[in-house]
């Protein structure tokens, strides 16, 4: 009695096709599928936009620029050897 079985799912789809018709029932759920798709490419921008250099740092190597103050801790290794 608590659970529906599948002739109360085929029964309420009967239902909804009368009432709606299978035209509209097209139309819903062509409009659910670009909601969807819309959804994920928004969610999708959203991601590039909070992290725009996550693409740049993977296509290009990064440039390291020396410091005078820095000291190169490999040079000096290597001489002392």
């Amino acid at each position: 009695m608590g659970s529906m079985s599948i002739w109360h799912w085929v029964i309420v789809l009967v239902v909804v096709m009368l009432i709606f018709g299978t035209k509209k029932i097209s139309n819903i759920g062509g409009d659910l599928g670009k909601a969807v798709k819309g959804f994920k490419d928004g969610v999708k921008g959203e991601e590039d936009k909070a992290n725009p250099n996550a693409a740049s740092t993977t296509m290009q190597p990064p440039q390291q620029v020396a410091d005078k103050s820095t000291i190169d801790v490999e040079a000096r290794d290597k001489s002392r050897h």
